[in-house]
């Protein structure tokens, strides 16, 4: 009976070490960064392709306030309601004092500068995706910024879901280096693929996802439950949305729909990104849509 124990306390201990390797958080280093040179001007497409301010910025913020990222937004889902942080150039506050190397870190492996994984509430998973010389120009234009003294709110998030050392076994099952679509596609559809899944994280809202919060990525943009809980997110495949080209893109510039509709809820936000883009980006977010599979009709509109 000893010797049971004691291998069941061995393999016990083998089993904590193994969790403890697999979870580690992973940084990238400033000697991976060290030939990065970030241009500001270059940035401030990203940081609209980006859709920054629609989490970090005021709920209500418009013109000039969506640029103050003092964070605060709320986000509720099945495993508690997530914060955004304030994300100026606050040294304090804010990220003011991160280094480029902790920047990329934090968007495409989702750690802090202290070591902790971020819930990903947080598209870091996208994120992931994005070219390092547009991120580092998108920090080079953050650093342009307003700072914001505000503190950034806590988490509402109760066990097990508080346990940020968890976060890295989902990250075993969902953190990918490639794209969704991985089809051939034209170069127009390609730029829009990288807007699209990259750096807009469309999928973040338009893709339903499974029982541990992971993006069911064989229903890519099929549409998903509202997490506040009131009606759906549409789908965005050719077979249900109904739009041509030219509608799309329109739709991405003004918010008005073919039938002279207007963009409602977080869409709206997500639309006074974009419309800050150049058209060229809308058509191409246009052209990745219409490129898109038919999903099978189990999982479209769920």
């Amino acid at each position: 009976m000893r010797r049971l124990i004691g291998i069941g306390a061995a393999l016990a201990v083998l089993g904590l070490g193994l969790a403890w390797v697999l979870t580690r958080p992973t940084h990238i280093t400033e000697a991976e960064v060290a030939e990065l040179t970030g241009d500001a001007e270059a940035g401030e497409a990203v940081f609209w392709a980006g859709g920054c301010a629609s989490c970090h910025a005021g709920e209500e913020a418009a013109g000039e306030a969506r640029l103050l990222l003092s964070g605060g937004q709320s986000f509720p889902s099945d495993f508690g309601t997530f914060r955004a942080p304030n994300i100026s150039p606050h040294p304090e506050q804010g990220i003011g004092d991160w280094t480029l190397a902790e920047f990329l870190t934090a968007l495409q492996n989702g750690i802090s500068p202290e070591g902790q994984h971020y819930y990903p509430a947080f598209p870091y998973t996208a994120y992931r995706l994005a070219e390092r010389q547009d991120l580092a120009d998108l920090f080079a234009f953050m650093q342009t910024l307003p700072p914001s003294d505000a503190a950034s709110l806590p988490h509402d998030v109760g066990f097990p879901f508080n346990i940020r050392r968890a976060v890295g076994f989902w990250n075993l099952l969902n953190l990918r280096d490639g794209y969704t679509v991985t089809a051939e596609l034209p170069e127009d559809a390609a730029r829009g693929r990288y807007l699209a899944e990259a750096l807009a994280h469309c999928g973040e809202c338009h893709t339903p996802r499974d029982m541990l919060g992971g993006l069911d990525r064989s229903a890519w943009l099929s549409g998903a439950p509202d997490p506040s809980g009131r009606g759906t997110i549409p789908a965005l495949t050719p077979d249900e949305l109904d739009w041509s080209a030219s509608e799309i893109a329109a739709y991405l510039t003004d918010g008005f729909t073919p039938e002279f509709d207007s963009a409602g809820g977080h869409m709206r936000s997500v639309i006074l990104n974009l419309a800050n883009l150049p058209d060229s980006d809308r058509a191409a977010i246009a052209a990745y849509l219409g490129a898109l599979p038919a999903q099978p009709e189990s999982s479209a509109n769920p």
